[in-house]
């Protein structure tokens, strides 16, 4: 192969890392999203295979979970674990090769071009890192080799778990060919229905139609996908390529009106985007509020923060100036959410502003103490008192 991509996805990462940290769930169905007798608005995070042989499968709500795989072992996660977790998986793709690119915390490319001549060809250099993250990590990891990053990225998912796929220049249209037109990038449930309604169903029937057509149809989309159809991509593994947002919401089981409980809700989330913030090592720029009303209605507000932050308190802050600026009487609250975006490496700098803060020393041994408490135990274990009291949060 003139340019090898390397796709690693680990093997359902959140229930992996729990059933490594807690050997009597293994060979159990594990299901990360929440309990299903309190977060019934919730949907499945991952599942484990056990858990996917009852029909268990991510996005799925929670309660149809329940339903499906009622013995199964249902588990709300532990973010800043899995953070943790996934900085040592970088660390393993960076002895092979400085090129890569993170997709999310258990998947990234990897372009081993220039590394053959250490390592050897990209087969053994897959192999190795298979190898290397079941025996360091006990976790283990799909992998898939082709000329491109989509090819890669198709060839990791065919042979999970454990799998290790390789596509080759002369097998891209045996394997591309009989797959249904769903394994395309950009090809959801509403281009499907009319992808099938013009009489296409596989890959292949779709690389047979001139450009053309295609453009017609779905605009510059369908340029894409005809190049895609036809297992081309020209896309390079970008190295600087960082995570664009870091965000927690939660559906309440009945619509909330009572302002207090939800500013506990908000201080809550702003602490788990905090501890994956630190966890990941960025800072963000900017925050965003989000709400769903009873009926459906979204809204979402923006701000940027005085100064970039990785800190529980300056996030919940300026979320609440955010909700100021919101009506919400007499109107309940479905669901809350809290985001961060426009991050930026933080590098171990302690996060500062032309304005100290009097109050971000302690701000900061908090958050030293909730990090060491919450990658031992999860997050929740230790809580704020705010979080414990009726008073509304943020006052102590």
């Amino acid at each position: 192969m003139e340019t090898p991509i390397i796709h690693v996805d680990m093997d359902a990462f959140f229930a992996s890392v729990e059933v490594r940290e807690n050997p009597q769930y293994r060979g159990k169905p594990v299901i990360i999203g929440g309990d299903p007798r309190r977060d019934v608005r919730s949907v499945v995070s991952t599942a484990s295979y056990e858990a996917r042989k009852f029909g268990v499968h991510s996005a799925m709500p929670l309660m149809q979970a329940y339903r499906l795989c009622p013995q199964g072992i249902f588990l709300r996660g532990n973010m800043s674990l899995y953070g943790e977790v996934s900085k040592e998986i970088m660390a393993i793709f960076a002895r092979y090769t400085p090129l890569v690119e993170p997709l999310s915390v258990d998947e990234a490319f990897l372009d081993v071009s220039g590394c053959q001549w250490l390592f050897g060809p990209p087969e053994e250099i897959a192999a190795s890192i298979q190898k290397d993250i079941e025996e360091e990590l006990e976790l283990t990891a799909s992998v898939g080799i082709a000329p491109n990053k989509f090819l890669a990225k198709l060839a990791s998912d065919l042979k999970k778990p454990r799998g290790f796929t390789v596509i080759r220049p002369g097998e891209i249209e045996e394997v591309l060919n009989p797959l249904p037109v769903e394994k395309l990038w950009g090809v959801g449930e509403k281009t499907a229905l009319k992808l099938r309604s013009m009489g296409i169903d596989t890959v292949g029937q779709l690389a047979s139609l001139p450009e053309k057509l295609l453009t017609a149809a779905f605009g510059k989309s369908g340029r894409a996908l005809w190049y895609l159809a036809r297992g081309e991509d020209f896309r390079a593994v970008e190295v600087s390529r960082a995570a664009k947002s870091v965000s927690r919401e939660t559906t309440f089981s009945r619509d909330v009106t009572d302002m207090d409980k939800l500013y506990a809700v908000i201080l809550e989330l702003a602490e788990d985007v905090a501890t994956t913030l630190r966890a990941s090592g960025f800072l963000a720029e900017k925050v965003t509020l989000k709400l769903r009303y009873g009926n459906f209605e979204t809204i979402t507000r923006q701000g940027p923060l005085p100064a970039p932050a990785c800190l529980t308190m300056p996030i919940y802050h300026k979320i609440l100036e955010l909700l100021a600026k919101v009506d919400t009487r007499g109107r309940g609250i479905r669901l809350v959410g809290v985001g961060t975006s426009n991050l930026i490496n933080n590098r171990g700098n302690r996060q500062l502003s032309f304005f100290e803060s009097p109050g971000l020393d302690r701000e900061e041994k908090i958050a030293e103490a909730v990090d060491k408490v919450s990658a031992r135990y999860g997050i929740g274990a230790i809580k704020r008192a705010a979080l414990l009291k009726k008073d509304r949060p943020g006052k102590g």
